[in-house]
């Protein structure tokens, strides 16, 4: 059972790493065309931060069990985070677009790291359990601020296509 348990978390935690450089591509390239929406790229930017040291934090869980990433898991996952930034931004609606995809990757982080968390003791990695709960809070802050600005982003949408007309 322990070693199905560690299998189990080393997967995960490679997978939590290569969906954490998914998210750092997206709000890489996300936020190099928020200009127009100043509270949204400074949250963006300071989650591109968090993701940097959840990123930082995976490893050490990682090094902790004796592994390491998975390149291919990382590079796949790149490449796909910046073909879904390329698809939006042709968009004439991309902020929204971008904040209902934010709002559900949130959310799917989210999952991720209440799974490893449960991993963790069947897997004997009790020291990974705040790394993992300190990324699992700044994800449940991000998801809350996204859902709480819905609305607001969406009517600013509509005030600069009203601008624009």
């Amino acid at each position: 059972m322990a070693d199905a348990a560690r299998d189990t978390f080393v997967v995960g935690l490679r997978n939590a790493h290569a969906m954490e450089i998914q998210a750092r591509e997206l709000m890489e390239r996300q936020s190099e065309r928020l200009d127009e929406y100043p509270e949204v790229k400074a949250k963006v930017t300071a989650h591109l931060q968090e993701t940097n040291e959840q990123l930082n934090r995976l490893e050490k869980c990682l090094e902790a069990c004796g592994e390491s990433t998975s390149s291919l898991k990382d590079t796949t996952q790149s490449v796909m985070a910046n073909m879904m930034a390329m698809a939006h931004s042709v968009a004439g609606d991309e902020i929204l677009k971008n904040t209902f995809a934010n709002n559900a990757f949130e959310n799917f982080e989210i999952a991720a790291y209440k799974s490893l968390l449960t991993l963790c003791g069947a897997a004997g990695a009790p020291e990974a359990k705040p790394l993992l709960e300190a990324s699992l809070k700044e994800e449940q802050r991000m998801a809350a601020w996204i859902d709480s600005n819905v609305e607001k982003v969406t009517m600013e949408y509509l005030t600069h296509q009203r601008q624009a007309a």
